[in-house]
C-alpha cells in the first residue's frame, strides 16, 4: 500500500468491555497527559497506575491507641494477623495492608513497593522511614478473597506522637500525608473510637483533617460500647456526635456505628439488641463494597478529574501574570498572598464550583518552593480532553456500570469469618442455611464431646425440648444468657445444626454448648466441623446419605 493510502485507514475503536478497563483507558489517553503538563502530582496526588483500578476493594482502620484497630481486624476475619499484637499500649506501630495470600507471611514495606501487582507502588516518596514502618500481611482467609485491609498506627497525644512517627525534617514521615494517600485510595474508612476515651487530641484532629474530601467513604465506629450502661452510653454518643460536628465543621451528620466488636462475652449487656443491629448494618455496608467497587472507582476518578482542571486553571493564572524579566520574586510572593483572591477570580470566570478548589492555605505553602516562571500556559486541546472526560465519555461507561450492577446483584459480596455468623440459624430472620460438605469420618472415633454431655442434658432437658428437639427460639433464648456477640453464636449455630434442620437434638445441643465453652475460654471457633466433634448419630446418617 501506498504512503497516501496508508493515510485514510481508520484506526478501530477501542472496545471498553468494563467499567474499570474503561476508567484505565481514559485516565491514561484524558487525563494524565493533563496532570504532567501542570505538574498536578507535586501539589496533590501522585499518579494512578494499573493496579489501583484493579485492586480489590480497601478498607482503611483508623483510630487512637487502643480503640480495638487490630482486635476489631481480627473479629472480622476470625483468624489472627501475622506479625500483630493487641495490648492496652500502643501496639501497632506501622501501617500494615492484610491482603490474601496463599502462605501466611509478612512482606517488608521496600519489597511491597516494588510489587506491580499491589496498589502501593507510589508510596516511594514518602522515604526509607515510612517503608520501615510500612508491611504487608498475607494469608489465606475468605474475607480477604473479596476485600483488603489497611491497619493504621495508634494516634498518640503531644510530644509522643512526634517521637514516635519522627518530624518530617528529622528524617521522619508525614503522618497525615500518608493517611490521604490511603484515603484517597480506599473504598471505605472505619474510624474508630472508644467509649471511655472520647477526647480528640490535636493529633487526631490532624489525622482527621487529612481524610476530608473522603466523607462520602467514612463510617464512625463507637467501640467497647458494652463497657457502659445504657443511661452513660447515650451521654457518651452525645458527646461523640458534638465532637464530630466540631472537628469536620459541617452540618452534615456522619453514621455512628454503636457496639463491641470482639469475640468475648459482652460485660454489660443491656443493650445487646442495639448492638446486634448496628453489627449487622455495619457488616452489610462492608460486604457490598465488592458490588460498588466500580462505581467508587468511577466517582473517584470524576473528583480526580474536576481537581484537576482547577489545578490547571490555578497554575496558567499565575504563569500568566508573571513578568517577564524583572520583580519576579516580588511578583511571586504578591501572587501567594492574593491567591484567595485568585481562587473567586477563577471559580467566576470559569464557572468552576468552590469545593472542587484545594485547601487554600496549604496550596499557599506549596507555592513558596516553586518557580512560576515553569509554569505552563493553558492549552485548549488537552482542556477540551478533560471537559469531554467529564461531560460525554463517563456518561458512556454508565450503561456498562448498570450492566455491572445487576450482574453484581446477584453475588454474596464478601463471605466468611464473622460474616458467616450474620446469617446463621436463629440469629437473623429467614435463614437460608447454605449446604456444605463435612469431612467424612469415622464412626469409631470418639467424641470429644461425651465426657461433658451429661452436664449439657441437664441443661437441654430444663429448657423443655418438643418431641427431643430445641427450637431456634428457646436454643437462642439460652445461648444469648452465654453474654457472646451475635455473629459467634451465628457460627456456633451452623457448625452444630449438622442436619439443617433448623432445631437441635441433645446431642448437637452438646455440641453447641462444647463450642461456647471452647470460645469463653478464648479459643477460636473452626471453619468446618472436624470429624472428632461430629455427634455419632450424624456419622451414621452422612455415612447413609453418602
Amino acid at each position: 500500500m501506498s504512503r497516501w493510502g496508508r493515510k485514510n485507514v481508520k484506526k478501530a475503536p477501542e472496545v471498553i468491555r468494563t467499567v474499570t478497563e474503561g476508567l484505565k483507558s481514559l485516565y491514561r489517553k484524558k487525563l494524565l497527559p493533563l496532570e504532567q503538563y501542570y505538574g498536578f502530582h507535586d501539589f496533590h496526588s501522585l499518579s494512578l497506575e494499573d493496579a489501583d483500578f484493579d485492586n480489590k476493594p480497601m478498607v482503611l482502620v483508623v483510630g487512637q491507641y487502643s480503640t480495638g484497630k487490630t482486635t476489631f481486624i481480627k473479629y472480622l476475619l476470625e483468624q489472627d494477623i501475622p506479625g500483630s499484637r493487641v495490648g492496652p499500649e500502643p501496639t501497632t506501630d506501622c501501617f500494615t495492608a492484610i491482603m490474601h495470600g496463599e502462605v501466611e507471611g509478612v512482606i517488608p514495606g521496600n519489597a511491597l513497593i516494588v510489587d506491580p501487582n499491589k496498589p502501593f507502588r507510589k508510596l516511594n516518596p514518602f522515604g526509607n522511614t515510612f517503608l520501615n514502618r510500612f508491611q504487608c500481611a498475607q494469608m489465606p482467609n475468605q474475607v480477604l478473597e473479596s476485600i483488603s485491609i489497611i491497619d493504621t498506627p495508634g494516634i498518640l497525644s503531644g510530644a509522643k506522637q512526634r517521637v514516635s512517627r519522627g518530624e518530617r525534617g528529622d528524617k521522619g514521615y508525614d503522618f497525615p500525608a500518608v493517611l490521604r494517600w490511603f484515603a484517597e485510595r480506599v473504598d471505605r474508612i472505619i474510624l474508630l473510637f472508644d467509649a471511655h476515651k472520647l477526647e480528640i487530641s490535636d493529633e487526631f484532629s490532624e489525622a482527621i483533617g487529612a481524610l476530608k474530601g473522603n466523607e462520602d467513604k467514612l463510617r464512625v465506629v463507637l467501640n467497647k460500647a458494652d463497657m457502659v450502661g445504657t443511661q452513660q452510653l447515650m451521654r457518651v454518643y452525645g458527646a461523640l456526635m458534638w465532637s464530630l460536628g466540631k472537628v469536620f465543621g459541617t452540618p452534615e451528620v456522619l453514621r455512628v456505628y454503636i457496639g463491641s466488636f470482639w469475640s468475648e462475652p459482652l460485660l454489660v449487656p443491656d443493650n445487646r439488641k442495639l448492638f446486634e443491629l448496628e453489627e449487622e448494618d455495619l457488616f452489610a455496608d462492608i460486604q457490598n463494597l465488592p458490588r460498588n467497587a466500580a462505581l467508587r472507582k468511577l466517582n473517584d476518578l470524576v473528583k480526580r478529574a474536576r481537581l484537576v482542571r482547577v489545578h490547571a486553571h490555578i497554575i496558567s493564572y499565575l504563569k500568566q501574570e508573571m513578568p517577564s524579566v524583572f520583580r519576579k520574586d516580588n511578583k511571586k510572593k504578591h501572587l501567594i498572598h492574593q491567591l484567595p483572591v485568585i481562587f473567586t477570580k477563577i471559580q467566576l470566570q470559569h464557572n468552576i464550583s468552590a469545593g472542587d478548589f484545594p485547601d487554600c492555605a496549604k496550596m499557599q505553602e506549596q507555592l513558596m518552593a516553586h518557580d512560576f516562571t515553569k509554569f505552563k500556559s493553558l492549552k485548549p486541546n488537552l482542556m477540551a480532553a478533560l471537559d469531554e472526560l467529564l461531560s460525554s465519555d463517563i456518561a458512556k461507561l454508565m450503561p456498562l456500570l448498570r450492566q455491572e450492577e445487576l450482574e453484581a446483584g446477584d453475588q454474596p459480596g464478601v463471605q466468611g469469618g464473622a460474616f458467616l455468623g450474620t446469617r446463621a440459624g436463629p440469629f437473623t430472620e429467614g435463614d437460608p442455611f447454605a449446604e456444605e460438605n463435612g469431612e467424612e469420618c469415622e464412626e469409631e472415633e470418639d467424641w470429644v464431646v461425651t465426657k461433658d454431655k451429661p452436664k449439657y442434658d441437664e441443661i437441654f432437658y430444663n429448657l423443655a425440648p418438643n418431641e427431643g428437639k430445641l427450637s431456634g427460639t428457646k436454643a437462642k433464648d439460652w445461648m444469648v444468657s452465654t453474654r457472646l456477640p451475635n455473629s459467634v453464636l451465628g457460627r456456633i449455630w451452623k457448625l452444630s445444626d449438622v442436619d439443617r434442620d433448623g432445631m437441635l437434638d441433645d446431642e448437637e445441643f452438646a455440641l453447641a454448648s462444647h463450642l461456647i465453652e471452647v470460645k469463653l475460654e478464648g479459643h477460636g471457633l473452626p471453619p468446618e466441623l472436624p470429624s472428632r466433634l461430629i455427634p455419632p448419630s450424624k456419622r451414621r446418617q452422612k455415612g447413609s446419605d453418602a
